[in-house]
């Protein structure tokens, strides 16, 4: 499911827009990194916060795919994000953890910290629904 992941996340047209990069996967945890450009600030120069979210979600829907069943996929049911401080720095990163799988819903806690991960700049909670290998055929 590793390589099924790192595949996907490649397919990601928006993440490339971001300059996101999947830094690292394993069951249940998904992290991406992303630097700051003018192209991702809001009008103080901090990241904006669709940043901060969309990489979340991925880091959160992720980690999640990890924990299912080879041929699924993934998509996100619903999610909050709390932002604590403005994220004032070069470089965030995303980490999304599995909190409990279900059949269909998987539960998934995100935090988003500087690289060297002492600064906490939002959390997430997110819901992500499994989807079998015939999804794309049913819509």
């Amino acid at each position: 499911m590793i390589e099924q992941v790192k595949e996907s996340f490649s397919k990601q047209g928006f993440m490339k827009t971001l300059g996101a990069q999947l830094i690292s996967v394993k069951k249940g945890e998904a992290k991406i990194a992303c630097h700051l450009n003018g192209t991702l600030t809001q009008q103080h120069g901090f990241f904006h916060a669709g940043v901060i979210t969309s990489i979340t979600d991925v880091a959160c829907g992720y980690a999640a795919l990890s924990t299912m069943p080879e041929g699924s996929d993934v998509l996100t049911v619903e999610f909050k994000t709390n932002f604590i401080r403005a994220a004032q720095t070069h470089h965030i990163i995303a980490k999304g953890h599995v909190i409990k799988t279900g059949k269909t819903l998987v539960f998934c806690e995100g935090i988003v910290t500087n690289d060297k991960q002492d600064i906490i700049f939002a959390t997430m909670q997110a819901t992500m629904i499994c989807l079998n290998s015939n999804y794309r055929n049913e819509t």
